[in-house]
C-alpha cells in the first residue's frame, strides 16, 4: 500500500522524461524507507534518480553514516554523492543552521524542472505546527510543510508526509531494513526533540487522532495564505520594482495588513527569511515612514531591509571595509576585499574588445603617476571634481547625485594620492586626471 501511494504521488510530479529525482538521504529510517521507495520505483519506471547524503560533521558516528548510506545506495543501484558541509549558527539556533545549510548544498542537484525528495512524515508536521504556535505565527507559519514547493530550479516534494512514522517504521521492518539512529534526536535541550518525546506522547494518548487534525489545520492555513496572496498579487506586482525592490508609494497605499502581507510576499518569492512580526513593524512604521534622508535598516538574520529614494531593498549586511588600504602600481591587479574583485592601473591598449568581460574602465592621464598611489573605500573627508563639474565636491554629496545607495558607497574602490581623489571606480574620473594614457579597469560590478 505505502509503495501504491508514492508511485501515484511520484507519477504525478514528474512531469518530463528529463525530470531527475534527487533523495536526500540522511540514513534514518525515514529517507532509508525513501530509498527503498525510490529504488522500486526507477526499476519499475526507468526514471533518473540519485541519492545525496550531506555530512553536517556534528556527530562521532557521521562518518560511519556516510559509509553506510553509499553501502545501502549501492544495493539500490542508485548513484551516490555526499555533501560536506561547514555551519556557520550566527544569529540562529544550531537546528536552522543546519536545516539552512543542508539545503543549500541540496541546491546544485537540482536542476530544472528536478525533484528533491525529502522524508518528513505526518508526526514532523505536528512538530512543526507545534512548534510555530509556540512563536505566535500566523496562517503562514501554522500552514506547516507543504507536500510540494518550489525549490531552486525544480520542485521539493514529501511524499510520506501523510503517513506516520509507525507506519514508515513498519515497513522498516517489513522490508527488513536497517537504517542509523542519530544520538541527538533524544536531547530535549532542542525544542522538536522535547515536542517529541515530552509533549507529543501526552497528546496521542489522549487525542490518538491529533496528527490528523492538525494537517487538516495546517491545509486550512495554506488555503487561506494562498488566497490572501491571489486578492494582493495586482498590488504586490506593482509595488515590485524591476531591482526586485518595493515602491515605498505603493506600500504607503495600502492597510497596515496588506502592507505586511506584501511584504512576507516579497520576502517568500526570493526566498529571504521570513521576518518576525515585530521586524515587519519595524519595517512598516520605522523603516518605510522615514525621512527620506534618513538611512533606516532592520536586522534580519544576515541581511537588512534598507530605504534608498522611494523603495524598499533587501541587501545582505557586508563586512566593513572602511579601513582597507593597500599601494597599487602599473600592471599590478589588487584583490580587492570581500569579494569585490579586481582593480588594476594599466597602459591603455587601443581597440582591446571588452564587450563580454565584466569590468568597469575609466582612462586616466600621466599625472595619476606622478606621486604614489593608493585605493581605500572610506570617502570620508575627501572631495573630487568630476569631469564636467565645476569646483570641488565632498564625496558624500557625489554620492547621492549619482544615486549610489548608502550601504554600497563604501563598497566602491576610491584611488588617491595623499587626500587627493584621482577616480572612483565604476563612477568617475576626477578632471585633473582624465586623459587616455592609462586605464583604471575595475574587474566586477557593485
Amino acid at each position: 500500500m505505502l509503495y501504491h501511494d508514492f508511485s501515484q504521488f511520484m507519477a504525478a510530479h514528474i512531469q518530463s522524461p528529463d525530470t531527475r529525482c534527487v533523495l536526500a538521504l540522511s540514513g534514518g529510517v525515514d529517507s532509508r524507507v525513501l530509498l527503498h521507495l525510490l529504488a522500486r520505483y526507477v526499476r519499475d519506471n526507468h526514471c533518473d534518480a540519485m541519492a545525496v547524503h550531506v555530512h553536517h560533521g556534528l556527530s562521532a558516528s557521521a562518518d560511519l553514516w556516510v559509509e553506510r548510506c553509499r553501502q545501502w545506495c549501492a544495493e539500490a543501484a542508485l548513484p551516490f554523492q555526499v555533501e560536506y558541509i561547514q555551519l556557520d549558527t550566527q544569529g540562529k539556533g544550531l537546528e536552522a543552521a543546519a536545516r539552512q545549510a543542508r539545503y543549500q548544498a541540496l541546491q546544485q542537484y537540482v536542476g530544472e524542472g528536478d525533484l528533491l525528495l525529502t522524508g518528513q512524515h505526518r508526526d514532523d508536521q505536528l512538530e512543526t505546527f507545534l512548534l510555530a504556535l509556540k512563536r505566535g505565527s500566523g496562517p503562514k507559519g501554522l500552514s506547516g510543510m507543504a507536500a510540494s514547493m518550489s525549490f531552486h530550479q525544480g520542485w521539493l516534494i514529501r511524499p510520506l508526509l501523510h503517513r506516520s512514522r509507525a507506519e514508515i517504521e513498519a515497513y522498516a521492518h517489513a522490508h527488513q531494513l536497517s537504517w542509523v539512529d542519530d544520538e541527538s534526536n533524544q536531547d530535549t535541550r532542542f525544542d522538536r526533540n522535547f515536542i517529541r518525546h515530552e509533549i507529543m506522547p501526552v497528546l496521542l494518548a489522549r487525542w490518538p487522532h491529533f496528527p490528523q487534525a492538525v494537517q487538516r489545520s495546517a491545509e486550512l492555513c495554506a488555503s487561506q495564505e494562498a488566497l490572501l496572496d491571489e486578492l494582493l498579487q495586482a498590488r504586490y506586482q506593482a509595488a515590485l520594482q524591476p531591482d526586485q525592490s518595493l515602491s515605498i508609494r505603493c506600500l504607503l497605499e495600502c492597510s497596515d495588513a496588506a502592507r505586511a502581507q506584501i511584504l512576507r510576499m516579497w520576502f517568500h518569492q526570493f526566498g529571504h527569511q521570513m521576518p518576525s512580526r515585530a521586524q515587519l513593524d519595524n519595517i512598516s512604521h520605522q523603516v518605510l515612514q522615514a525621512k527620506a534622508d534618513a538611512n533606516p535598516r532592520c536586522r534580519i538574520g544576515h541581511a537588512e531591509v534598507r530605504r534608498f529614494g522611494d523603495a524598499l531593498h533587501y541587501v545582505p549586511v557586508y563586512v566593513d571595509i572602511s579601513d582597507w588600504r593597500c599601494p597599487i602600481n602599473i600592471n599590478h591587479p589588487v584583490e580587492l576585499p570581500d569579494g569585490l574583485g579586481t582593480l588594476t592601473l594599466t597602459e591603455r591598449v587601443v581597440l582591446t574588445d571588452r564587450s563580454t568581460e565584466k569590468q568597469a574602465v575609466f582612462g586616466l592621464n600621466q599625472c595619476c603617476l606622478s606621486v604614489p598611489l593608493q585605493v581605500i573605500f572610506n570617502p570620508e573627508g575627501l572631495v573630487a571634481s568630476p569631469v564636467g563639474r565645476k569646483g570641488h565636491h565632498k564625496l558624500k554629496k557625489l554620492f547621492q547625485e549619482y544615486r549610489i545607495p548608502s550601504w554600497q558607497r563604501r563598497r566602491m574602490p576610491i584611488l588617491i594620492s595623499g587626500q587627493q581623489v584621482i577616480a572612483v571606480a565604476g563612477l568617475f574620473v576626477d578632471e585633473h586626471f582624465s586623459g587616455s594614457d592609462y586605464e583604471l579597469i575595475w574587474g566586477t560590478t557593485i
